[in-house]
């Protein structure tokens, strides 16, 4: 069972390519969802939302146990993220570019980590790994409709 959740939390083994595994599943999300981007609706983002994050608690905190804590090659939880950087946010004809700011914004709040994204890694288990990346999608979220705002279409 161990095996199958290194293979979900890694991003179907995206997690393993050479440097910066977050930033290529973060990638991958935007890559996989753009040619969806204009039939997304609230709902259906926001089920795979509650898919993904009750997958990554699991997978990511039984991976930990071959990986190490918040293993690199972990990226199940920037999946997470990135669908909550782009939830309830119409995209439309702007996909390209909507799908790429949430990317950047996403990869900046996930490094940087402002309050309280930081302080959510001490969670236990799984929901250290995935709490952060939800929380950097939040943060991604808002800032991307007030860009999406501001934007001319």
């Amino acid at each position: 069972m161990r095996r199958v959740a290194v293979w979900l939390a890694t991003g179907l083994g995206v997690g393993f390519l050479p440097v910066a595994g977050a930033t290529w599943g973060s990638f991958a999300v935007a890559l996989v969802l753009l040619p969806f981007a204009s039939s997304l609706t609230p709902l259906g983002v926001g089920i795979a939302i509650l898919v993904t994050s009750a997958l990554g608690v699991w997978a990511s905190g039984e991976a930990e146990k071959t990986l190490g804590r918040d293993a690199n090659p972990i990226v199940i939880d920037e999946v997470a993220g990135m669908l909550v950087s782009i939830w309830a946010i119409p995209l439309g004809g702007r996909a390209l570019l909507g799908l790429g700011l949430a990317f950047v914004l996403f990869r900046i709040f996930d490094i940087v980590k402002p309050f309280p994204i930081r302080q959510s890694q001490a969670l236990p288990g799984g929901w250290g790994v995935v709490v952060d990346d939800l929380l950097a999608g939040v943060a991604t979220n808002l800032v991307l409709r007030l860009a999406l705002r501001w934007i001319p279409a």
